[in-house]
């Protein structure tokens, strides 16, 4: 299988404890920030599913989110854990970045940084395919397709179009995501042939202590086929105030001779003075496909202190 094709699902499946024992892995699940009041009718507040959906396929919030951050000073926070096929820890990956603007150049310094246990290949390269791109994606975050910035070197050609994959799955999520065989067409998950695979969940709450919202959670149906569907929940938080999206969960899974993978990922915003900022992002999840390594993995990303230059 090319090497093209495998680093193609790697990307697609990113979009989503300090012990060498078997521990607990991060759960990525937004409604741990929310405080849930209540399921409520959505007819006594003068909304509808379809206004819901609308919201989720129209959104640009999260995409600007990220690119508001080449605006702001901030620090970064990253942990990266790796397990064996036991589930146990054998690698670990810290760093705490400070990102700044100095004289009009953005600046990047390592105020802590740390690697333990089965990080990288004898060449230097990372085992698993999930860290490097990990790395190239959120570590180099000023340089990552999520924001505009000049390419880095070596990005361009086919990595471009795996990076796109990427950008649908998390910043477009419902829509159809193109070239992957076997799944492209599941991902878009408000279309009439997939509607009937889901139930439609509404609560109302509080975020982050303060701020009312909606949980709008598109949750699938049992089914006697586990692959008829891809994302297995997609949940959606809402400021009630003015329906920006403040929270995003997916779990994914998928499983045939070819790969499978099993997957959740959650990314959550803050309002900073008017502007949407990203301040956790989680991932855990395997994947596995022929003739290579199984990944597992999970990644703890905060970002906070955020300045105006």
């Amino acid at each position: 299988m090319k090497k093209g094709f495998f680093v193609a699902f790697c990307v697609l499946l990113l979009a989503f404890c300090s012990s060498a024992q078997q521990i607990k892995r991060f759960n990525p699940d937004s409604i741990r920030t929310i405080v849930i009041d209540s399921a409520i009718n959505i007819r006594s507040h003068h909304l509808n599913a379809q206004d819901f959906i609308d919201a989720v396929l129209a959104d640009t919030g999260f995409y600007q989110a990220f690119r508001n951050m080449k605006k702001y000073d901030f620090i970064a926070e990253n942990r990266i854990y790796t397990y064996n096929k036991k589930n146990k820890v054998d690698g670990k990956i810290y760093r705490k970045i400070k990102h700044s603007t100095v004289n009009g150049k953005h600046k990047v310094e390592y105020v802590a940084k740390q690697d333990t246990g089965n990080i990288y290949k004898s060449n230097g390269k990372y085992q698993l395919y999930t860290v490097e791109m990990f790395d190239f994606i959120f570590t180099n975050a000023y340089n990552s397709d999520f924001i505009k910035a000049p390419a880095l070197p070596g990005s361009e050609g086919k990595n471009e179009s795996y990076k796109d994959k990427l950008k649908t799955l998390i910043f477009a999520p419902g829509h159809k995501v193109k070239g992957i065989p076997f799944i492209s067409s599941k991902t878009e998950i408000f279309s009439r042939d997939m509607r009937d695979y889901y139930y439609y969940q509404f609560a109302r709450g509080k975020y982050l202590d303060s701020i009312p919202v909606y949980r709008f959670r598109v949750v699938r149906k049992s089914s006697e086929g586990d692959n008829d569907v891809v994302i297995k929940e997609l949940t959606t938080i809402f400021d009630t105030r003015n329906f920006q999206i403040l929270g995003r969960y997916v779990d994914l899974k998928y499983s045939n001779w070819i790969f499978s993978f099993d997957i959740q990922m959650n990314i959550e915003l803050a309002n900073v003075k008017g502007e949407l900022l990203p301040t956790k992002i989680t991932y855990q999840g395997n994947w596995d496909i022929p003739f290579h390594k199984t990944e597992r993995a999970s990644f703890l990303i905060v970002q906070k202190d955020y300045k105006a230059e």
